[in-house]
């Protein structure tokens, strides 16, 4: 693969060749300059509904999706504070469209595949800058804050998270999450290919190697995840890596992965004279994370089982429309006196502030595209193995990214909400796109929604 051929993969369809090409910058230079991979996706997204308005208009989906953004503001006008839920439907409804737009214009594994390539090569300054910030004290000058739009706050604090330029910790980790799962994939794909082949001799061209270019890259990723000290991304990891262990049968490596986190939860949470013999092991870096002394001087409004009673609640009051998006923080202010941006759980979230019916439907699409995805798997039968390994990469990414925003809410950053919807769209444009072929060659695989 050429340097030429890999930024300018051509697009199946022709006249989509310009949003495709507009995609591939967009989704590279993202992660550093926000505002320029936004227009990318949003010209992108425009020229994709002028080609494919007929192929979106007759999927049902889309018009689902049409439907949950009625419902969606119709709990804006019925809300506590409608200005705030009226900021709040930003977080959705172009989204909604950004989504329909991109399951159209993503069609093939293969567009898959150069999508995954170019979240791991971008990962790559993400990290670069974390590191610098965190142990050489790098910032950047108001100028440059605005031309990018994320900050690096100066001087060195020892106890620091990494946060890089996602400026939360957390959200740093979702996004780091994403690239590892995707560029794992990509790594066991190079893997395997390699093992059918005749080995050839080190050298330092090596390093040229894909293989070894993911490698290097994929380590650093998975440091820079450890250093923003995320529970929920350390959790979410250990779960992709035995889903990844599981698909390629390697139940070697499932019990190593669980000898690994079991030994660590006990040096954390055992009773104290089983956990010091674990802790004779297990680095302190590790498990003080995990140890419950650490937050046992932590306000109880901020913690998360005080936060989720309270969503709750709200939830059970107002079940049909709710209290309003972007209203929980405020009523939760006025409880307790905390402001906190949101519940630390996406259903409770939504069921507090767009009531059961609304939340329900938009977590019946979410599973749908899951469960369609997982019979693409199972039935495509023509599909290569290779190919199967990055779409079930991408399945993975999704089911992370679910169980991520069980403990935690992704959607208010801008970057990752677009991830999120460009991992769906992938999802959804590939099933589409081959339930088709199937069904034009009486394959029996029917998209039935």
């Amino acid at each position: 693969m050429t340097k030429n051929k890999f930024f300018w993969q051509p697009h199946p369809n022709p006249k989509l060749q310009l949003p495709w090409y507009l995609t591939q910058l967009g989704l590279l230079i993202f992660p550093l300059i926000p505002a320029l991979g936004a227009i990318s996706f949003i010209i992108a997204s425009v020229g994709t509904w002028r080609q494919q308005h007929r192929t979106i208009h007759n999927r049902p989906l889309n018009w689902g999706f049409a439907v949950l953004s009625v419902l969606l503001i119709a709990t804006t006008g019925l809300a506590d504070d409608k200005l705030a839920a009226f900021l709040g439907l930003f977080n959705f409804l172009p989204f909604f469209l950004f989504f329909v737009a991109f399951s159209a214009l993503i069609q093939t594994i293969m567009q898959l595949r150069q999508l995954s390539w170019i979240l791991v090569i971008g990962s790559i300054p993400v990290v670069v800058i974390g590191v610098g910030h965190m142990f050489l004290g790098w910032s950047l000058s108001p100028f440059w804050e605005i031309i990018f739009g994320w900050k690096l706050p100066q001087g060195i604090n020892p106890i620091t998270r990494m946060d890089s330029v996602m400026m939360n910790s957390n959200l740093l980790a979702a996004y780091l999450l994403t690239v590892f799962i995707v560029g794992l994939g990509l790594w066991i794909e190079k893997w395997q290919q390699i093992n059918t082949i005749k080995k050839p001799k080190f050298t330092v061209s090596s390093f040229c190697n894909p293989l070894v270019f993911l490698t290097l890259v994929l380590i650093g990723d998975f440091v820079a995840l450890i250093l923003t000290h995320s529970r929920n991304g350390w959790g979410s990891v250990i779960f992709a890596c035995i889903a990844y262990a599981f698909y390629q049968s390697w139940y070697w490596m499932i019990a190593g992965i669980t000898v690994v986190a079991v030994s660590v939860m006990a040096a954390a949470r055992a009773p104290l004279p089983i956990a010091e013999l674990f802790r004779k092991v297990i680095p302190q870096f590790f498990w003080i994370r995990l140890h419950n002394q650490v937050y046992s001087n932590a306000p109880l409004p901020i913690h998360r089982k005080s936060l989720w009673k309270f969503a709750w609640s709200l939830t059970l009051q107002h079940p049909w429309n709710g209290w309003g998006l972007r209203n929980f923080s405020l009523l939760y202010q006025t409880q307790t006196q905390y402001w906190l941006g949101h519940p630390h759980n996406l259903f409770l979230m939504l069921s507090a502030e767009t009531g059961l019916p609304t939340t329900v439907l938009f977590f019946s699409f979410l599973i749908w595209l899951f469960i369609m995805g997982i019979r693409l798997l199972q039935n495509a039968k023509s599909l290569a193995n290779q190919d199967k390994l990055i779409f079930f990469s991408y399945l993975l990414a999704f089911v992370v990214w679910m169980i991520f925003n069980t403990v935690d809410v992704t959607i208010f950053d801008f970057r990752l909400n677009t991830l999120l919807w460009l991992t769906l769209a992938a999802i959804c444009g590939v099933i589409y796109n081959y339930s088709h072929n199937f069904n034009t060659n009486k394959v029996n695989f029917n998209v039935d929604f």
